[in-house]
């Protein structure tokens, strides 16, 4: 299936000064995979249940994933609708998916063997997919970084983690984190996007003692180095230091997100089940009409979604997440123009709907299907012709003078420019039904 969309803009930043293509593309997937994926119960699972270096080993020595198919995985995100990809080449573990001059804890030296990084991006590069590295500020594996409230080992008892802490030295493994980003950065050519994860020095959490932040990771210095080797690269902001953009997780903003009052991007990061990495017991699944829902409301409100996949430890994407591509490969299918290049609008939606527009094109999501009528305000004289998305057949529409009353099955009651809408009684078998409306050129 290959999903249509409106040419990408020509311009190469938008009006917030951001490349273009982001606020174009709007939806992109999230990859976390790592050697938590053999133990399968969360990708913070080290620090979950307090495991140690020695007991984590076992991960190490058994990562295989002979199933891993990279293509299979890019197929299926293009298929889905998705125009960027992001992959975890380093987690908070601290294994590198890519073969490090600066560390032995890697996959080319599991039983696997191979450079992960390098086959996903010339696997997602070749589908047509933009290439975005997550690479982890923290890194529980490494010897010179320092225990805290977010380590495994935070509740050891004091004179264990006394004993843990002594020569530890947080400007080396500065160097250390500066350089493997170098070297993913020069590695792999033209890198669209870096998502660093992440600081976390607020005194408010008594869990986080020791916390770290801007200084720790030479953030300023980072974030310098990282835009001149990929100039025009995306930056989140997660650094302790302002990004590009702004990455609310696991939850929807109910409007456009500000920082000191300015609008700014931003891109929602999902999962389809509360879990990043693989985790095989959690059914709390999300449903596709509710992910379509959740895509389009973000778009409404001037933001992306990234939706993440944790593959198997076999390579594999799970029946879940293959189903729940499938399904929004298929909506995307028909209604990929109210998502690419879509953004807000400055017309009200009506209860149980949203707006996203484009251009002359308002497109109108239905979370709920109404019965036969939908009303839309201070609409009426602005729309030229209105269609279902789904198969471009015609809705009708009028507009009702104001002051009329409405009596037995005559419409009425709707305040002066209001355009109602004759809708099928049946509801169109798609995941959210789309109207989309041919507005007025001024």
């Amino acid at each position: 299936m290959t999903i249509t969309a409106p040419a990408a803009p020509q311009t190469e930043t938008d009006a917030s000064g951001l490349p273009a293509w982001f606020t174009h593309d709007r939806f992109g997937m999230f990859i976390h995979w790592g050697l938590y994926a053999l133990p399968a119960r969360h990708e913070w699972v080290k620090n979950h249940e307090r495991i140690t270096d020695e007991d984590y080993r076992k991960y190490f020595d058994h990562f295989d994933p002979d199933l891993f198919d990279p293509t299979d995985w890019a197929r299926r995100a293009r298929e889905a609708g998705m125009k960027y990809a992001v992959l975890t080449t380093k987690h908070h573990e601290g294994f590198a998916l890519w073969d490090s001059q600066l560390t032995d804890y890697k996959a080319t030296n599991t039983r696997f063997g191979r450079d992960i990084v390098r086959e996903f991006v010339d696997a997602f590069r070749a589908e047509g997919i933009r290439i975005g590295f997550y690479h982890s500020l923290i890194d529980w594996h490494h010897p010179d970084f320092t225990i805290d409230g977010v380590h495994p080992r935070r509740d050891d008892s004091p004179e264990e983690i006394a004993r843990l802490q002594d020569g530890r030295d947080m400007a080396r493994y500065r160097e250390y984190l500066h350089g493997q980003v170098e070297e993913l950065l020069t590695g792999y050519g033209r890198i669209d996007y870096l998502f660093y994860d992440f600081s976390y020095r607020d005194n408010d959490h008594e869990d986080r003692w020791g916390g770290k932040g801007r200084d720790d990771w030479g953030s300023e210095e980072l974030m310098a180095l990282t835009k001149r080797l990929q100039p025009g690269i995306i930056v989140n902001d997660r650094l302790d230091i302002p990004g590009d953009i702004v990455t609310p997780e696991q939850y929807q903003p109910d409007k456009p997100m500000e920082v000191d009052g300015v609008p700014v991007p931003w891109e929602a990061c999902q999962t389809f089940n509360g879990s990043w990495g693989y985790d095989r017991d959690n059914q709390d699944v999300k449903s596709v009409d509710l992910l379509v829902r959740m895509l389009v409301d973000g778009v409404s409100n001037n933001g992306n979604m990234l939706l993440n996949v944790g593959p198997t430890g076999r390579g594999e994407f799970d029946p879940v997440a293959r189903r729940s591509l499938a399904g929004i490969g298929e909506w995307m299918h028909q209604h990929a123009r109210s998502v690419y290049g879509a953004g807000p609008s400055s017309f009200r939606a009506p209860a149980g709907t949203v707006y996203t527009q484009r251009g002359d094109r308002l497109y109108l999501h239905l979370f709920t299907w109404p019965f036969e009528h939908v009303h839309l305000p201070d609409l009426a004289g602005k729309v030229v012709y209105a269609q279902l998305l789904n198969d471009a057949s015609e809705v009708r529409y009028r507009e009702i003078p104001p002051g009329t009353r409405a009596q037995n099955t005559g419409l009425g009651g709707q305040p002066a420019g209001t355009l109602t809408l004759t809708l099928p009684i049946v509801r169109p078998d798609v995941a959210v039904p789309v109207v989309e409306l041919f507005l007025q050129e001024d």
